[in-house]
């Protein structure tokens, strides 16, 4: 199955990713990564007739280091993976530091990437070099009262995290492994194991954020060749979108119904001459995939039991 994805009208970011649809709220978050930019709009009526929605006027929280990605919390407002840390940023857009991991004090300046929360409410988050080094990332496990464990290391690019609807298969790619993997998932200790290959991208391109739908399937974005691809659970394609900019970054289920699929796209990197023959290099692109996504989980904080997170407040725009 073939399908083809329209861009929706907020300009283009410089790497926008991570987005999520936010029940609660009835919106969309996204992150534009390096601008440090923390995106939120609401689906509104598109002036033609594809029978596709839009996104329209939104807001934006600015920080002044990357932000990986962000995730609702079960209290309100969200967690977000920036710079190397957690923070926990409130309904007016003011963050409170929370936990931060043991990154490598080795000189390798790095910051987080992809991030979402588990079916228990979990928040895995995986970082990367600033530079790419080889195995200089790690993902990460936060859990509700603030401690962070390391479950895997030895990481290039963390990226695509998703689960089965089950529960019981965390889906993951090292982009640079032009391959998602899978492990078995324990939902009750959030513990990993037995990982092995699911799906290869292959010279096409490298996986990037990822998606489950109800049906167990994968949709992978694939960064480099314009392209959504859908797996079964048992790893054979299942579908296409094609989307008009090459450097595809995520895509999740969004709507009332999670029936639609968002997808954001990167204009960073790209030289002049790329960018323009891909006029719509980091837009976010939408489509009606036959398919239905699943829930997302919140971080499942409770503010009244938090032994752990930091008190002091300070505006996301300040120093990192």
């Amino acid at each position: 199955m073939h399908l083809t994805a329209l861009p929706c009208a907020p300009v283009p970011g410089r790497l926008p990713e991570g987005p999520v649809w936010h029940a609660g709220r009835g919106d969309l978050l996204w992150v534009d990564i390096t601008a440090g930019l923390v995106h939120r709009a609401r689906l509104v009526d598109r002036d033609d007739d594809s029978g596709l929605p839009d996104l329209g006027p939104g807001t934006t929280v600015t920080f002044d280091r990357p932000v990986g990605a962000v995730a609702p919390c079960a209290s309100g407002g969200l967690i977000a993976a920036a710079g190397t840390s957690f923070l926990r940023v409130d309904e007016a857009g003011v963050a409170t530091e929370f936990a931060r991991p043991a990154v490598p004090d080795d000189g390798t300046p790095r910051r987080m990437n992809d991030a979402k929360c588990d079916p228990a409410g979990r928040l895995l988050a995986g970082t990367m070099a600033y530079d790419a080094t080889a195995g200089a990332g790690a993902l990460y496990r936060l859990d509700p009262d603030g401690t962070v464990t390391t479950v895997l290391g030895s990481v290039t690019i963390s990226n695509g995290l998703g689960w089965s609807p089950d529960g019981r298969l965390l889906y993951y790619a090292d982009s640079p492994t032009r391959r998602v993997d899978v492990f078995d998932h324990d939902p009750a200790t959030g513990a990993l194991s037995a990982r092995r290959p699911f799906a290869d991208t292959g010279s096409a391109g490298l996986p990037d954020g990822l998606a489950i739908d109800t049906e167990g399937r994968v949709w992978v974005a694939v960064w480099g060749a314009g392209q959504v691809r859908a797996y079964t659970p048992d790893g054979a394609l299942h579908a296409v979108v094609t989307v008009p900019a090459s450097q595809v970054s995520s895509c999740a289920f969004a709507g009332p119904d999670l029936d639609l699929l968002v997808i954001t796209t990167a204009a960073e990197g790209l030289t002049a001459e790329q960018l323009a023959a891909e006029s719509h290099a980091g837009r976010i692109f939408i489509c009606r995939p036959g398919a239905t996504g699943l829930p997302v989980p919140p971080f499942a904080d409770d503010p009244e039991h938090f032994p752990g997170g930091s008190t002091t407040s300070h505006d996301p725009r300040g120093s990192a």
